[in-house]
């Protein structure tokens, strides 16, 4: 396949600063490419090159092989731009905002005079408002009398106007609520189902690994890292972000997404605080410079024995996993094959018996025995590695796990899966339903519930949701997650333990209606299409 459009060594200065320098770089049709990098990395530069507001200085853009000659009009170009700030005119109406530059006209009147078709632009501007779930209640409404937000909703419907060959968005979820950022993000797939290709650059690295397809990385104005999204994880990219090398098999630094972003600022405030500290070493003494040096040392330290702690609790549930694997084959290959002969054999016994019917009851006894001890070992077998796990997949082990779980301890289960949930990893499937099998284990221990209903839905393409509802007596107020282990309770610290193993994020919280809502959203590999860039 051919690239629609191709960068090739963009460089551009401002007086002696080089903001982008020999920048290149690729897009398909029909491809989805995030642009990742911190403040002054040289997106917003690279962004307004393309936009043909700034000239480069060296290097050339090519659309479809064309090279496009400075300056240029990229909406004659096929190209469409959704800015950080709306680019909007203050004075112009919703409706004549969205058209600028892109008037319908009237169809049966000369084509060289092109009077503006208001009433079909004013229905059009309606429908594509509506398709973003915008709501401004008069589409004569001055722009500049709108919130942000609505200015905002106001310059992406521009870009929906015209078919475009490519969409290049530029972070405009910072003027948009949640509910709004999740349909720009929709948005983006739907382009993508059309065939439009789209460069979208986000602070954001949920919604980049939400989306994408591949991930750019600028640092210092230069293409540090070029990643397919399935490919790579968050620490890899946040490592090209900042800087650090040799980190790309390393586990995330903290147990919970959550608290590695408390960990984060934290971090931040310590850097800042020994920059100052490091600025004011001429007028101090020799003793500062050594407490930085240690408090440097410790701070490193301690970010080794974390990795080195999470890479041995990764280990140890592998381990853990293969031994059940292993001992669940081993009873059933052999005691649970060793039992059914014994059975059959007594059977025979007792049917070349003579009376007395003693004898024969007796027999008859110890066979239920024997098969009762067999069900018992299955299901055994079932705790240690779920048969139809690796057979059939996640979905079925499920289904299975809660049929006999619910007959087993009397609570009545509810299972609700995606339509089509479809095949995972199997470390991912296997932890899935370990968190599912404990949160279980823990209703029937702790909760003294009679139902409870349990999740599993994709909120996104590479995220799925876990929930566990229950209608029992919740958790305390005072409930704190790190005293569980002193207690002797290890089941939510296990499951809080693999989440953040695999990246995920945990939420616990007592329900209004009564009972506990356990939650779980983790990261996981997009299905791979058919077509392949």
């Amino acid at each position: 396949m051919e690239p629609l459009l191709t960068v090739q060594n963009l460089t551009k200065q401002f007086g002696t600063l080089t903001v982008v320098q020999n920048i290149s770089f690729v897009i398909y049709p029909g491809e989805v490419v995030g642009l990742a990098g911190r403040n002054g990395a040289g997106r917003s530069a690279m962004i307004q090159i393309l936009a043909g507001l700034y000239a480069p200085d060296k290097g050339q853009i090519l659309l479809e092989k064309q090279p496009l000659h400075f300056p240029y009009e990229v909406k004659k170009a096929g190209v469409r731009f959704i800015h950080q700030e709306p680019e909007l005119v203050g004075d112009l109406d919703v409706t004549s905002n969205i058209f600028l530059g892109q008037e319908l006209t009237w169809p049966w009147i000369d084509r060289w005079l092109k009077i503006p078709y208001q009433r079909r632009m004013k229905e059009e501007a309606a429908r594509l408002l509506d398709r973003l779930g915008a709501h401004i209640p008069a589409l004569d409404e001055i722009v500049r009398n709108l919130s942000g937000e609505r200015r905002q909703l106001v310059a992406i419907a521009q870009a929906m106007v015209r078919p475009s060959k490519l969409i290049v968005v530029d972070d405009p979820t910072r003027w948009l609520t949640y509910p709004y950022q999740q349909k720009m993000l929709d948005l983006i797939q739907e382009w993508q189902a059309e065939g439009t290709a789209v460069l979208f650059s986000s602070n954001n690295l949920d919604h980049l690994f939400a989306v994408t397809d591949r991930i750019l990385v600028l640092r210092e104005g230069q293409v540090v890292a070029d990643r397919r999204t399935d490919e790579t994880t968050r620490e890899e990219v946040v490592s090209a972000l900042v800087g650090m090398a040799g980190r790309q098999q390393r586990t995330p630094v903290l147990w919970a997404l959550d608290s590695y972003r408390r960990s984060r600022r934290q971090t931040e405030t310590l850097r800042h605080n020994q920059a100052l500290l490091e600025r004011d070493l001429v007028a101090q003494d020799v003793l500062n410079q050594q407490l930085v040096e240690q408090l440097a040392q410790q701070v490193a330290a301690l970010d080794s024995a974390n990795l080195a702690l999470q890479d041995a609790q990764r280990r140890l549930l592998t381990e853990r996993e293969e031994e059940r694997k292993h001992l669940a084959r081993e009873l059933h290959d052999q005691v649970i094959q060793d039992l059914l002969s014994l059975n059959y054999e007594l059977e025979e016994i007792g049917e070349n018996l003579p009376e007395p019917f003693e004898l024969n009851e007796a027999i008859s006894e110890v066979r239920q025995s024997i098969r009762v001890l067999i069900e018992d070992l299955r299901r055994v077998c079932g705790d240690l590695r779920p048969p139809t796990i690796d057979s059939l997949g996640l979905g079925a082990a499920l289904q299975s796990l809660t049929r006999h779980w619910s007959e087993r301890t009397g609570i009545e289960v509810g299972l609700e899966m995606d339509v089509n949930f479809g095949r995972l990893p199997e470390a991912l499937e296997l932890s899935i339903f370990r968190i599912v099998q404990e949160g279980l284990n823990n209703v029937w221990k702790h909760a003294g519930a009679t139902t409870v209903q349990v999740t599993l839905q994709h909120t996104s393409p590479r995220m799925l949701l876990i929930s566990l509802a229950d209608n029992g007596q919740g958790l305390p107020r005072a409930f704190d997650l790190a005293d569980l282990s002193q207690d002797g309770h290890y089941g939510l610290l296990g499951i809080s333990e693999r989440v953040a193993l695999m990246g995920g994020r945990l939420h616990v919280q007592n329900m209004n209606q009564g009972g506990l809502l356990l939650q779980v959203e983790i990261p996981h590999p997009r299905v791979v299409r058919e077509n392949v860039f």
